[in-house]
């Protein structure tokens, strides 16, 4: 919740809606869901904003506060009777902050209850509260009714100041991240350690306390509906993939610097990369010249999407949100990535790849012209798998940008195209990096498919013509006993391989921080039970009859 992970292509009411489609029953009509959309609008008083983008670095779309009104939005469409909200009003000004803190109320007296963590309240905020619970180091100091807070602390000796913020004053006397030896300029010789300490000695038997824990007990013997973590038949994987795909897909067609951006750069070096191989033609120099060009095409595309890391990282951080939300699960994702970006990998490789090939007078024949194309989408294609699994762990764009690249780099060296494969080192560099890169096989399936049948005139004059076997035998050292689609196969292949290893790796990386954080806190516990320093805390010791019961 501290961060608003939103697309900033869609407007307010595309973002419900297609949140609506993601997390609501298969059991709801659509009108029904239509319906709990225009609820959502109503309740966080988005209705002025409805019609208006989310906003980007180039669309001017939304204050704020309007950002988190809508994050918020989201996580109501599902009616919960229970919203946990961590610091809502983080990183919003005094005025936003209070609106959104208005609307939480309206929530509240809708029948649902939020809890809300948030750190300095205005005054106008902290009046809003019905229930105050205060923390130090993990204990608890205060926990009850918020307008009685103010009348523990008078009685514990640390009464507020007049025409100070109460909320202010209780954090600066529990606040212990800052405490020191030196004595406290208001209340003489207790540090705010101490204050904390002898604050929750005087809860542990304040009647506050007692009240609560007759509260707490007469809740949990009231009769009523359990609240469970579905509320209902859930939507059907398939109806998930096809939404964020449709979702997707139309951020991709409106955001510029997504694909379009990229196309309108390949196209235009396209165009000078066909004007300087212009008809490259037979001749015994078109040998280098077209590997020249196909070592360049290779090059350029692949590195050039490293540029798309930014919409990569963006892309995560909004599948991180839904996904702690429930809102679909990571082979959705995967599967939706894909589908979504495939049209314009299809365009990136068409429109480049058209005119590269009729400038430079490549090979003629049209299968020989739909092999080129196809080459360039599964290159394309594992480009963009490789990216995505590297934005699956790099935890900004620009790491991911330097982790890309390098990768890149080191496959376009044991690619073939600056020294064969045969002359690489054997032990890594040639097995097995150079079948691990799929540059390897694109230049493979390039050369196959323009040097064979192709006949070049000798550097000897009154020799003999090249063919293109022997040409791509003597001096690129490729093997010709396959077909040419043989290394489209293994670029396919490629793909699919890393979009596996992009699940894995977002799976991995759900797991990893629960896994460790549990093996500290054993550990933890193992060292304070073994030194004797392990104490059960006081609310957890006293109303353990009662959590059993």
């Amino acid at each position: 919740m501290q961060d608003d992970a939103l697309i900033g292509t869609l407007t307010t009411y595309e973002t419900l809606a297609y949140s609506a489609h993601l997390q609501l029953p298969d059991t709801m009509t659509t009108v029904e869901k239509e319906q709990r959309v225009q609820d959502a609008i109503r309740e966080m008083g988005l209705q002025e904003c409805a019609d208006t983008p989310v906003g980007s670095w180039y669309i001017k779309g939304l204050s704020g506060g309007q950002k988190r009104r809508l994050t918020i939005a989201i996580e109501t469409l599902k009616k919960r009777a229970l919203l946990f909200l961590d610091e809502p009003t983080s990183g919003l000004d005094s005025a936003a902050a209070l609106h959104v803190t208005k609307r939480l109320l309206t929530l509240a007296e809708s029948g649902r209850t939020l809890l809300v963590s948030i750190h300095q309240p205005s005054s106008e905020i902290f009046q809003l509260f019905h229930y105050l619970c205060l923390l130090s180091s993990g204990q608890t100091v205060y926990f009850g009714e918020r307008y009685k807070a103010q009348e523990f602390f008078d009685l514990g000796g640390f009464p507020c100041p007049a025409y100070r913020n109460p909320a202010d004053h209780f954090l600066w006397v529990i606040n212990s991240d800052f405490d020191t030896e030196a004595e406290d300029e208001e209340q003489g010789s207790k540090g705010i350690s101490n204050k904390s300490k002898s604050l929750i000695k005087a809860y542990i038997g304040s009647d506050i306390r007692k009240e609560m824990i007759a509260k707490i007990r007469h809740a949990t013997e009231k009769e009523g509906d359990i609240i469970t973590k579905d509320d209902g038949d859930k939507v059907s994987a398939m109806k998930q993939t096809f939404y964020l795909t449709a979702r997707s897909f139309t951020n991709m067609r409106r955001d510029i610097a997504y694909y379009w951006f990229r196309l309108f750069i390949y196209t235009m070096l396209s165009i000078c990369v066909g004007t300087i191989y212009y008809k490259v033609g037979h001749s015994y120099d078109a040998i280098q010249a077209r590997a020249g060009m196909f070592i360049f095409v290779t090059a350029f595309l692949t590195f050039m999407g490293v540029a798309s890391f930014p919409s990569f990282i963006e892309d995560m951080k909004i599948f991180t949100r839904e996904r702690l939300n429930g809102h679909y699960g990571a082979t959705v994702f995967v599967v939706a990535n894909f589908l979504s970006a495939f049209p314009f990998v299809l365009l990136l490789a068409i429109i480049p790849g058209t005119i590269l090939y009729e400038m430079g007078g490549l090979h003629p024949g049209f299968g020989h012209y739909i092999c080129f194309i196809i080459t360039l989408i599964a290159t394309l294609s594992v480009e963009e798998s490789l990216l995505a699994a590297i934005s699956a762990v790099a935890p900004d764009f620009l790491t991911g940008m330097i982790a890309g690249c390098g990768v890149m780099g080191i496959y376009l060296l044991n690619g073939g195209f600056f020294r064969l494969i045969r002359d690489l080192p054997s032990p890594v560099w040639r097995y097995p990096l150079s079948y691990m890169s799929f540059h390897t096989w694109t230049s493979r399936a390039f050369y196959n498919n323009d040097f064979l049948g192709l006949v070049f005139d000798n550097n000897v004059p009154g020799g003999p013509p090249l063919t293109g076997e022997e040409i791509l035998k003597s001096r690129f050292d490729m093997y010709i006993d396959y077909s040419k689609w043989w290394p489209v196969f293994v670029l396919v292949c490629m793909a699919f391989t890393y979009r596996v290893m992009f699940l894995l790796l977002i799976k991995l990386r759900e797991m990893l921080p629960s896994l460790i954080m549990s093996m500290r806190a054993t550990r933890k516990m193992v060292d304070r039970a073994s030194s004797g320093r392990f104490v059960v805390p006081h609310d957890i010791e006293e109303n353990e009859v009662e959590m059993q019961k």
